[in-house]
């Protein structure tokens, strides 16, 4: 009752970003008929005003907060020499005490996370789900090597910058979520996550693996251009999901 519901579109991965990528997001929520109250209403509002990039000074802002606290270390290892490392996916602590300056070129920005401070996250289904972080989390990047900040940094500073109360994500994201209330603990203001609801969907499936338009999955964009209406994509989507809520 009284919600309000934000589009918020992340473009901070800025080899990836295309201006047709975001297009078709407008494109999309369009012919599903979805809408929202609060941000932009279309690709050139998006660029002039709700871009990310709109809001790197609060992003330094916090990677300058968990610095001061000592919380930080640099990392030059390669996505290819941790794999090779690491046991499970996690990183292995490479970097960890080598003291690496913070100013020095070519190098992430990780937080120092300890693996067992127990994490409460309140679920929409009612009740609080406690646990710690995952082993892929251990010292999780807050700045990449090219000086941007990461996703998970850049995800709950907007959040807590637009006063976001209710996230729903997939299930394959609790990683991410818990990232997120570990950060939110370190930084000011942060406090008021305690509070946000999450709701952790069940994955849409074809074939026992989750639909992905990287993995070559159907889009919306491809079901168009098939000619089929939104009924019938409605119903597609209902045939993937029984027992989806």
């Amino acid at each position: 009752m009284g919600s309000r519901v934000l589009l918020r579109i992340d473009d901070l991965d800025r080899e990836r970003v295309d201006e047709r990528y975001v297009q078709d997001i407008f494109d999309t929520l369009g012919f599903l008929g979805l809408s929202w109250d609060e941000g932009p209403l279309g690709l050139a509002e998006f660029e002039a005003v709700w871009s990310q990039v709109h809001r790197m000074d609060m992003y330094a802002a916090a990677l300058q907060a968990l610095r001061e606290q000592g919380l930080l270390f640099a990392c030059n290892c390669s996505r290819a020499q941790i794999a090779r490392a690491a046991a499970g996916g996690g990183y292995p602590g490479t970097c960890r005490d080598k003291g690496l300056s913070l100013d020095a070129p070519d190098v992430s920005w990780r937080v120092r996370t300890e693996m067992s401070k127990e994490l409460k996250v309140r679920r929409l289904e009612g009740g609080v789900f406690s646990g710690r972080l995952d082993g892929s989390m251990k010292d999780f990047v807050v700045r990449k090597r090219d000086g941007f900040p990461a996703y998970q940094l850049t995800s709950i500073t907007d959040d807590l910058h637009f006063g976001v109360d209710l996230i729903v994500r997939g299930q394959d994201l609790w990683p991410s979520t818990l990232a997120q209330r570990y950060l939110a603990g370190l930084l000011p203001g942060g406090g008021f996550f305690e509070d946000v609801c999450f709701y952790h969907h069940a994955l849409l499936e074809e074939g026992g693996a989750k639909l992905s338009k990287s993995a070559g999955a159907m889009s919306v964009q491809f079901l168009r251009r098939e000619g089929k209406t939104v009924d019938e994509i409605y119903g597609l989507i209902g045939q993937l999901m029984p027992g989806f809520l």
